[in-house]
């Protein structure tokens, strides 16, 4: 039988981000709190998280390293975390029959329609990680989204199916704790995380943020800290770092 892990709901709150702040000392090690509604839920680059009260998993787990807790993480080692998240995720939705893709460094595709968004925030103390808040979104019952979302889609969308919020939260819990536990570290999680990458080995267009030109590149993979391995048209590896480029979809 599966460890029992602390999972608290809540009715409403601005972000679940900020539910563990000024409180880390009295939460365990993968605590969870859930909202059934975010009225200031944040994403990756400052973005606001847009969901339907009720329809999605709106979550944050709170990693905690050290004593009581994870091994000892490395700041330089933090985007450990980044993979261990994504393919958390990644295999829970291979549960459901649902084939997701990381799109770098941690959405989550399904084709070419983002499902989940990510949002890690890690606290560090000297060069050590203290703890790391790593926040979820994932579109499960929702069918109607903002006009301004581009191209989202969700489990229901995908599978035709209605899913119970609470039984599945519990099922996507283990599966981010097994790799946090287990495999956060390994080559064979780092494996995992390049062979699932969005556009992998295929040229693709792409922008670059520093001054709005775009240019055609391959994904190669990641390096070890998490900058972005992309193979442009004339053979050259280039590294990019996040915020550097961004994806034409």
């Amino acid at each position: 039988m599966a460890e029992e892990l602390d999972i608290r709901w809540v009715d409403e709150i601005d972000s679940t981000q900020n539910a563990f702040q000024g409180h880390i000392p009295s939460y365990d090690n993968l605590s969870v709190v859930a909202a059934l509604s975010q009225t200031a839920g944040r994403g990756q680059r400052g973005n606001t998280w847009l969901a339907d009260r009720g329809m999605n998993l709106t979550f944050s787990m709170l990693l905690k390293f050290g004593a009581g807790g994870l091994p000892e993480m490395k700041a330089a080692d933090q985007f450990d975390i980044t993979r261990a998240a994504t393919m958390g995720v990644i295999r829970y939705l291979d549960s459901r029959g649902i084939e997701g893709k990381v799109k770098w460094p941690n959405d989550i595709y399904v084709r070419n329609k983002k499902i989940c968004g990510m949002l890690i925030e890690n606290v560090l103390d000297g060069d050590r990680i203290a703890h790391s808040i790593v926040g979820i979104g994932l579109n499960v019952n929702q069918r109607d989204f903002p006009v301004q979302l581009a191209n989202p889609t969700s489990m229901t969308l995908l599978s035709g199916k209605e899913y119970g919020l609470r039984p599945e939260l519990e099922d996507l819990c283990h599966c981010l704790s097994d790799a946090f536990c287990k495999e956060m570290g390994t080559v064979g999680l780092a494996n995992a995380y390049e062979n699932r990458l969005f556009r992998l080995g295929v040229f693709h267009d792409y922008v670059l943020c520093s001054d709005g030109s775009e240019f055609k590149g391959r994904i190669k993979g990641t390096t070890k800290s998490g900058l972005l391995r992309l193979e442009n048209s004339k053979g050259e590896l280039k590294e990019f770092a996040f915020k550097e480029i961004s994806y034409i979809i």
